[in-house]
């Protein structure tokens, strides 16, 4: 039997952690077209359209990862298409960076156009379909490795000696708690 109605494990996980908030109110479309999520105020009369992202853990999995894994919180992969990105109807985009070790949440949040900007800066301006590893480490920062090998990145990221700023994704890397835009709706 086709069920009719499913949540992806990432909204659920960002929808869980939205309704801690006691003036907040979480939306489920009931149609996919690319918002997920739409967080309200109480009284209904503000909006966050969100589009949620969730990965499993592949550092445990990745044999290239073995000597660094005890500085790693979370790795994920994800593929992005170009043109899913460029025409999102979302106001902010949300990974869910599950770290399979301690069940560590991270929550990644960016918006569509910054999103964009910063694989283009990476991957250049010609890809159709990104993927994107974001690695946590547990100094609470955040990184997009797919482009480092073993030797010009990743180790210097586990070593906090990666100093290339267009990898670095750490300004996105928020705890919703915390994140202003939903604050303002809280109240």
């Amino acid at each position: 039997m086709k069920p009719i109605f499913t949540v992806h494990a990432g909204e659920f996980l960002v929808g869980c952690e939205i309704e801690k908030f006691e003036n907040v109110k979480v939306w489920i479309p009931a149609k996919d077209t690319g918002v997920d999520l739409l967080v309200s105020n109480k009284a209904n009369t503000k909006t966050l359209s969100l589009q949620v992202k969730l990965s499993r853990d592949y550092i445990y999995t990745d044999e290239k990862n073995r000597e660094i894994l005890g500085e790693l919180r979370a790795g994920g992969w994800c593929t992005l298409a170009r043109k899913k990105i460029q025409n999102s109807d979302a106001k902010y985009w949300v990974f869910v960076l599950f770290g399979s070790k301690d069940q560590s949440k991270d929550f990644l949040i960016i918006k569509p156009n910054d999103l964009l900007t910063r694989l283009n800066k990476i991957h250049g301006t010609a890809v159709k379909i990104f993927h994107i590893y974001f690695w946590v480490t547990n100094h609470d920062k955040c990184y997009e490795v797919r482009k480092l090998g073993k030797s010009k990145g990743r180790l210097q990221i586990a070593r906090q000696e990666f100093i290339e700023k267009k990898y670095d994704f750490t300004t996105y890397l928020i705890k919703l708690k915390k994140w202003a835009p939903l604050m303002a709706l809280n109240g």
